[in-house]
């Protein structure tokens, strides 16, 4: 994660091959008849036995492949929902800011500096590494409510 909350007017709508691909993995297999698809491979695996034979050859055929595509989806699946996340978490740094304003105009400056340092909250319950990192990456000690305070004076 940045070190300063990001806004989502400051957000790219630009998406990377990889970004695009998982996007649409994600969808496919959010389906029903990817649900479906994949009981009938089970049950269309089932029954090759009687080909196979050997019930060694037949269980690591289903073992691999399942194996292979389970490693392959839980990556996909992992960056969609880490750029779910981020998008969350602009649009509560968004809905802070404008509460925050009206918070102060309303004169909550005590609640409004409570709402200000709960931005970036996500960056300061890390482990003490990750909280090390944002600080050097600020170039200090500025945690990042501090910078995003800074960004908005």
């Amino acid at each position: 994660m940045s070190a300063s909350p990001v806004m989502p007017s400051e957000v790219s709508d630009k998406l990377g091959f990889f970004d695009r691909f998982a996007e649409s993995a994600s969808r496919l297999a959010s389906r029903a008849w990817f649900f479906c698809f994949c009981v009938v491979l089970v049950v269309l695996w089932a029954p090759s036995i009687l080909l196979i034979r050997n019930i060694d050859t037949w269980q690591l055929i289903i073992n691999t492949l399942t194996t292979i595509v389970t490693f392959l989806m839980v990556a996909l699946l992992q960056n969609s929902q880490t750029r779910a996340d981020l998008a969350v978490q602009h649009k509560l740094n968004a809905i802070a800011d404008a509460l925050s304003d009206l918070m102060h105009e309303e004169g909550h400056q005590k609640d409004a500096a409570e709402l200000r340092d709960a931005v970036g909250l996500e960056d300061r319950e890390s482990t003490s590494k990750n909280i090390a990192n944002a600080g050097a990456s600020t170039g200090g000690d500025e945690s990042p409510a501090e910078t995003w305070r800074s960004r908005r004076s």
